[in-house]
């Protein structure tokens, strides 16, 4: 079923690929960004289509507000910031761009693990304060050690396939691939409760879901074995921050890569000033080569709906039936 898509809203900054591509189709583009929820509410029955980032909030009663609401499009890959429920009551389909930041991330949990491992962030700072101090930045090597993958779609993937070069064996563990499938692109698949005590290193590649929350707990961290070191650039929840840090402060968890926070921006001033804990700003798909992707997998995805074809990001599909 052809969608009537001839007037989108973008409401977060958006890599100009993807209006230059909706404009050659003939669709009007209005850029309207920063908006409030009320503010949303007063526009949104103007427009067929939607298109956010991470910063607009779509709740249910911008939803409610969008009569002429067809689709709402995420550039990148959670919607979290998406009332899907919502979406799909009034039969609007939500799509999103899953392969336009793979990469990106990929490469930022990998250089996670390698400044974790030599307190890179750390010495540089004693260093710029003028501390020549060797001995307290003495690092791990990675050569050799397991790293267990936790969510084995498109990034866990890339991060497996980049750390094997490093020389690190690679396990890890999904709920909707099956051992066999995790062989075949060189990860050993293990139950939850045997990859732990296993793991050197664990990252995580899975979205915040009731079943993922707190996935990294007091007691599953008590199951690693001591000096473990922990990476997430996934989403914030998965972890609980103040047994992470309970672990950490009891010499159990050597350290830890935060890129996602429970609260963003981040308040949890205990964990961010600790020393073993390396930080970054939700930066897993800032980079141009990302933002270019994501934004014209998502105008494209318009196009396609347009035409009457199932876009491949759709996540309530069931809308389109």
């Amino acid at each position: 079923m052809a969608l009537k898509i001839e007037k989108v809203l973008v409401s977060d900054p958006l890599d100009a690929i993807a209006i230059n591509l909706l404009k050659t189709k003939e669709v009007s583009v209005d850029i309207n960004t920063g908006l409030n929820e009320s503010q949303l509410i007063q526009i949104i029955p103007e427009y067929d289509a939607l298109i956010v980032r991470s910063g607009t909030q779509v709740t249910a009663n911008i939803i409610k507000a969008g009569k002429k609401l067809k689709v709402i499009g995420r550039a990148g890959v959670g919607v979290d910031n998406i009332d899907v429920p919502a979406a799909t009551k009034h039969g609007i389909v939500v799509v999103n761009a899953p392969g336009g930041n793979t990469i990106s991330a990929a490469e930022l949990t990998c250089g996670h693990i390698i400044a974790l491992s030599r307190h890179t962030a750390q010495s540089c700072q004693a260093l710029k304060n003028g501390v020549w101090d060797r001995k307290s930045y003495t690092g791990s090597e990675v050569y050799g050690k397991t790293l267990v993958v936790i969510g084995l779609g498109r990034i866990g993937r890339e991060v497996a396939s980049r750390m094997r070069a490093f020389g690190m064996k690679t396990i890890g563990y999904d709920p909707i691939i099956t051992a066999e499938q995790a062989k075949s692109f060189g990860v050993d698949f293990y139950s939850l409760e045997k990859l732990w005590p296993q793991a050197d290193y664990i990252t995580l590649h899975v979205p915040l879901l009731p079943n993922t929350k707190y996935m990294l707990n007091e007691k599953t961290l008590a199951s690693c074995k001591k000096g473990v070191r922990i990476i997430n650039v996934a989403r914030g929840g998965i972890i609980d921050e103040n047994a992470l840090l309970g672990s950490i402060q009891a010499g159990h968890c050597a350290g830890a890569a935060f890129d996602v926070y429970e609260e963003e921006p981040p308040k949890n001033s205990s964990l961010l000033q600790n020393p073993k804990i390396l930080c970054t700003p939700h930066l897993g798909a800032s980079t141009k080569e990302a933002q270019v992707r994501v934004a014209e997998e998502v105008a494209q995805q318009f196009l396609d709906l347009r035409e009457g074809k199932k876009p491949y990001g759709a996540v309530n599909p069931e809308v389109l039936k």
